[in-house]
């Protein structure tokens, strides 16, 4: 493994002129899809394993911060403003939005038609489980943990355990008695 990190850490190096930043030492897994990264900020220390697609559009940017871990499979868009918070580990086949696409007229593909854009943000040291989607204008404190497979969209506090379609938190971090506690949904 450690052979294929020298050659991920120079294909970052390479591919760094190209984004609009990419703090070193980071690496890039291959393949990679990548559209509009000048407007995409990469931190120092950042993993990203094979198989990422990132994309920008519309003048949308994608902050990623330091220390952030990214799996495998991995597909992120913004037309917004998308923020990963430092020493998040994101596993793999998750998807990360700030996108949506309206659907009103009928009879006309979903594609042509308008797409209303919500700010998303990931707090820092927070753990996105195998499979989840982060939909446009969510929002997730510190240390939130999202369990695998749940679709997310909302507001979530600091130290929170999330899941399930829609995701509800289902704990809490207690502050005063150092314990996560259950919470009744």
């Amino acid at each position: 493994m450690m052979i294929y990190k020298l050659f991920w850490g120079l294909r970052a190096f390479l591919y760094s002129p190209f984004f609009g930043k990419m703090g070193m030492p980071s690496y890039l897994g291959k393949p990679i899809f990548l559209k509009g990264i000048k407007n995409v900020f990469i931190g120092k220390k950042v993993r990203i394993f094979p198989h990422l697609r990132i994309e920008t559009q519309d003048g949308g940017s994608v902050v990623i911060q330091d220390d952030v871990v990214i799996s495998q499979n991995v597909h992120i868009t913004s037309a917004g403003k998308l923020e990963i918070g430092k020493s998040s580990l994101i596993l793999a086949n998750v998807f990360i939005t700030n996108i949506d696409h309206e659907y009103f007229e009928i009879g006309k593909h979903v594609v042509n038609q308008k797409i209303t854009v919500k700010n998303t943000t990931i707090g820092e040291n927070c753990f996105i489980g195998m499979g989840a989607a982060i939909m446009a204008g969510t929002n997730l404190g510190k240390q939130c943990i999202v369990g695998a497979n749940a679709v997310v969209r909302g507001n979530f506090p600091d130290y929170c355990v999330i899941v399930g379609v829609p995701a509800k938190i289902v704990k809490k971090y207690n502050l005063e008695t150092q314990t996560w506690e259950k919470v009744n949904y």
